[in-house]
């Protein structure tokens, strides 16, 4: 009897709309992006942040198409368990992870002391790592 895969990817899902951000007009994120990390980068928008940022979730879908100049409402997972792109420095389990501002995670910086103001930048629980190119993570 061979052992059955589990598909964690649907336990504890919660999505979000939100407007995505434009620079000069040009959408910052496109069909292409779909399923990168993402940060809030504005008033009710995300796009990929920058690097260190803290991860808000995980772009599922856009709204429009890529051609369009007006601006996208993104779906994005902002909870449970989804797998992620992942970038130098790669978590390893038990670690929390931020952006690093091109659509993938990394491992968070460790902090000395107390935490920064607005609190602790790492987010989410890595569970599993695949090699160098992404990891599972919890986010709650």
């Amino acid at each position: 009897m061979t052992v059955r895969q589990q598909n964690l990817e649907t336990t504890g899902a919660v999505y979000v709309s939100f407007k995505v951000h434009q620079t000069g007009g040009v959408n910052d994120l496109a069909d292409d992006n779909i399923g990168q990390a993402v940060a809030i980068v504005g008033n009710y928008e995300i796009g990929h942040g920058s690097n260190g940022d803290v991860l808000l979730g995980k772009l599922i879908d856009l709204s429009l198409t890529d051609t369009d100049s007006s601006s996208r409402v993104a779906t994005v997972q902002i909870a449970g368990v989804m797998t992620l792109p992942s970038a130098a420095t790669i978590p390893s389990p038990g670690n929390r992870v931020v952006v690093n501002g091109a659509g993938s995670v990394k491992q968070a910086p460790a902090l000395g002391g107390n935490d920064p103001a607005g609190g602790n930048v790492g987010r989410g629980t890595v569970i599993d790592i695949n090699g160098t190119s992404e990891v599972t993570l919890i986010l709650n």
